[in-house]
């Protein structure tokens, strides 16, 4: 092919940041809408989490199929059933006029998140001229998570109710469908790439990245992490409005303040890689949000914390996925991936259930102590990951030491 008709790089590019903006809106835009719809089906803080429990199932097919999907229909279609996945989930949360129509559309929601996630991450990290993206990349879900509270607050604020936000959401989402559908019709080839199956097939190049510590270690602390940063986004503006009487308007923007920090960490992310490297980043971060959490718990009077949290969560997600292909074979990265992005996901509907569940019984005051446990795990499990990695680079060493 003469290189003047080679595509454009940045057409994927730009896909992917766009993917990670949709799922940033779809995420967080729910946390500024759930006071209206506890109100509106009649609901407490336990029995709204069967919404999130509803998504666990989506993100545990999207764990187990995200690489045989990508090996076998390639990037562009995962992409595309992502996205009208996503798509439709939103449209029925709209439009539902039953609550157990909209637990069982979560799967769905689920299951594009899921992919979505774990495509794009691997095709980043795979690929050396956008690997260091990978912290530009997750900015952009910050982007989307700053826009949905954002946009689901002014609307609301302006006499839309929360099902008419959801519709709105669900046309921006639609957009990934619509370029991923033209790029594909284009015949673009990075979206048309297969992950390789390599010498064995898909199916137990995953059932060996299972068997690795690193992998499943690195899924919990991705679970955990996601947790965190979906149990604050989902339930501090009802924290704020309920438990601590803040003006609704003030407690929506603050809660995209929360998402600002994340942003503004993302993108600074490069620098911080160059200046401390992945492991001291992520050991810095660590310290910073138990500083953050415990402001948001002592000081209800005052939402600056929640910025400060925000900025502190930014690195870690992008710092571990970067981590990964330093840390394993390059035949288990994909599935490894995989895995730990959907684990992650899944973090974001387990996490937030129980604290809905704790907060129906105790109130929704002890929320932000709830988290301060799940952070302190982080850091032990942190710790553990450095100490495996270290021991694995030393008998790689030792080996090439002894050829």
């Amino acid at each position: 092919m003469p290189v003047s008709s080679v595509p454009p790089w940045w057409i994927g590019i730009a896909i992917s940041y766009y993917a990670f903006i949709a799922i940033g809106i779809t995420e967080a835009g729910l946390g500024v809408l759930l006071p209206s719809i506890l109100v509106d089906y009649d609901l407490t803080p336990a029995t709204v989490t069967l919404l999130f429990v509803s998504q666990i199932s989506g993100y545990i097919l999207a764990a187990l199929m995200s690489s045989i999907i990508s090996h076998r229909l390639g990037l562009g279609a995962m992409l595309l059933i992502a996205s009208g996945a996503l798509t439709l989930a939103l449209m029925a949360y709209g439009l539902s006029p039953l609550w157990s129509i909209m637990v069982v559309m979560g799967a769905l929601l689920g299951l594009g998140i899921g992919l979505i996630d774990a495509g794009v991450n691997t095709a980043i990290v795979q690929d050396d001229r956008s690997a260091p993206l990978i912290g530009t990349l997750h900015g952009f879900y910050g982007v989307g998570a700053l826009l949905g509270p954002a946009i689901a607050t002014t609307l609301m604020a302006a006499g839309y109710d929360w099902r008419q936000v959801y519709l709105v959401l669900a046309s921006l989402v639609g957009l990934l469908g619509v370029a991923v559908g033209a790029a594909l019709l284009c015949r673009y080839p990075p979206l048309l790439h297969r992950n390789p199956a390599g010498s064995t097939t898909a199916w137990r190049t995953l059932k060996r990245s299972l068997k690795v510590p690193v992998v499943l270690l690195s899924g919990l602390f991705l679970l955990i992490y996601i947790g965190i940063e979906a149990g604050l986004g989902n339930w501090a503006y009802t924290v704020q409005v309920l438990a601590r009487s803040t003006p609704e308007l003030v407690a929506g923007y603050s809660i995209s303040a929360y998402w600002l920090g994340l942003t503004l960490g993302r993108f600074l992310l490069g620098y911080f890689l160059t200046w401390l490297g992945a492991v001291r980043t992520l050991s810095v971060s660590l310290l910073t949000l138990l500083l953050g959490l415990m402001a948001w718990w002592q000081l209800p009077e005052q939402w600056l914390s929640l910025p400060l949290i925000g900025f502190a969560l930014a690195p870690i997600f992008p710092a571990t996925i970067w981590l990964i292909p330093k840390r394993l074979p390059a035949a288990l990265v994909p599935a490894a991936i995989g895995f730990t992005t959907s684990a992650a996901s899944f973090g974001a509907a387990l996490i937030p259930t129980g604290i809905g569940w704790i907060a129906d019984w105790a109130g929704l005051a002890v929320i932000p102590a709830l988290l301060l446990p799940l952070a302190i795990a982080m850091v032990g499990l942190h710790h553990w990951l450095v100490r495996l990695s270290r021991g694995r680079l030393a008998r790689l060493t030792s080996r090439a030491g002894g050829q």
